[in-house]
């Protein structure tokens, strides 16, 4: 029960500073990511470190937040590209046993956690800032929702058996059900951001590319031997964790609303 209260306590304050930080302005936004990114990468890193694969320079770190801040200013850009030269570079000097792994890596956090993230700001720029990355999210949050749902109820047949035993068609169909119809209300809201079906086109690519965010991450958890990225959320495991479907969510959403509109 008193796991159940803090899970519950947690992910509410969780979607609480996530609505607020996207809604209030293109600002907040953006610091909010850059902090997001940047607890991130440390989270992975520790992983990868704690797995003796490769040891992760700790400044890797803000490598998301430069890169957040980047994308909406040259200036930051080039001090961003300077900061990955110089971890690549460093390799050189710190007479590391893996250094390939450790390039190979600092590579995967800026593909993986660091670009995603950073392009929550390319969605911001539409008018309301604040629908589309919110949208995205809640596509995601109901998905989850829905799937779990109708999963416990109905689920049978497994989706990715040998990734993650316990997701089923059935719960992936109704989680994508959920998305579609909150798509349905978002237009209602903002009809001049989207057509009707471009708003439920954007929901499905989200629950797809979520999905497999989601398995991907479960993947690099199994070949890491542990149950969650870390404990950053009481309840939720770690900030890996409650982000995973979002990182490749986002850079489909941004892709798909470039081709559509």
């Amino acid at each position: 029960m008193n796991n159940f209260i803090e899970r519950t306590l947690s992910g509410i304050l969780f979607v609480a500073v996530l609505v607020v930080g996207i809604t209030w302005s293109t600002d907040t936004c953006m610091y909010l990511f850059a902090l997001i990114s940047l607890l991130m990468i440390r989270e992975f890193s520790l992983l990868i470190d704690q797995s003796g694969r490769t040891s992760l320079p700790s400044a890797l770190c803000l490598s998301g937040a430069l890169l957040a801040f980047g994308l909406d200013n040259e200036r930051w850009m080039v001090v961003y590209a300077v900061f990955i030269l110089i971890l690549f570079i460093a390799e050189l000097y710190r007479r590391q046993e893996h250094a390939i792994e450790n390039w190979a890596f600092i590579a995967l956090t800026q593909l993986y956690i660091a670009l995603p993230l950073a392009l929550v700001n390319v969605l911001t720029r539409h008018t309301p800032h604040y629908a589309l990355p919110l949208a995205v999210f809640v596509f995601i949050w109901l998905n989850d929702t829905g799937a779990y749902c109708v999963g416990s109820l109905v689920g049978k047949t497994p989706l990715f058996q040998r990734i993650s035993p316990k997701k089923s068609w059935e719960g992936t169909c109704g989680g994508a059900a959920f998305a579609m119809i909150s798509a349905v209300v978002f237009y209602s809201v903002f009809p001049e951001l989207l057509s009707v079906m471009q708003w439920i086109g954007l929901s499905v690519i989200v629950v797809i590319f979520g999905t497999w965010g989601d398995l991907v991450e479960s993947l690099l958890k199994r070949k890491l031997n542990i149950k969650d990225s870390g404990n950053f959320l009481p309840g939720h495991g770690g900030i890996l964790d409650r982000f995973d479907s979002s990182l490749l969510a986002i850079p489909a959403a941004v892709l798909y609303l470039y081709l559509v509109t």
